[in-house]
């Protein structure tokens, strides 16, 4: 599989996010398994889910070093206009309001990391401070497959 390199990275505003979704925890080196596993429990129970935006997106949500165990893990989550009626066992987040670096990747899901150092190495040299204690986002527009995801990176930065 060939990965499409999307160098054109930005700084993006984005408004409040309410999600509704899984939460995966489980081993850092388990969460390349896990989580496209939540992604497909998602998929399949996408109708049960009130008021959801988009239903051709899916959003993970993580916090890089946090200091409360309530942010631990991974949410895998679509967006939804209003919270209400929550699915059993599925989960909600609020994300608040942020300013993030944004770039793309497109291809194998391992390689995701990659795409976020080049994003890291950009935000140092325009001189952006990464806000690691704040909520980061995934927004999904392909994810079925796991050879071939399409995804926007969003790292919560400040000026």
């Amino acid at each position: 599989m060939s990965e499409t390199k999307l160098p054109d990275m930005t700084v993006k505003d984005l408004d409040e996010l309410k999600l509704v979704g899984f939460r995966v925890l489980c081993a850092g080196d388990d969460y390349i398994n896990e989580i496209p596993k939540a992604s497909s429990r998602l998929s399949a129970r996408m109708k049960e889910i009130k008021r959801v935006v988009s239903p051709v997106h899916q959003y993970g949500a993580f916090v890089v070093e946090g200091d409360e165990d309530d942010n631990d893990g991974y949410w895998v989550c679509v967006e939804v206009e209003e919270v209400e009626d929550i699915p059993p066992d599925m989960v909600t987040l609020t994300v608040p309001p942020q300013k993030y670096a944004v770039t793309r990747h497109r291809g194998n899901n391992k390689k995701i990391m990659d795409a976020y150092d080049e994003l890291h190495r950009w935000i140092n040299e325009h001189h952006y401070t990464r806000l690691k204690n704040q909520w980061h986002i995934e927004k999904f527009n392909s994810w079925m497959d796991a050879e071939n995801v399409d995804v926007e990176l969003y790292d919560t930065i400040s000026d």
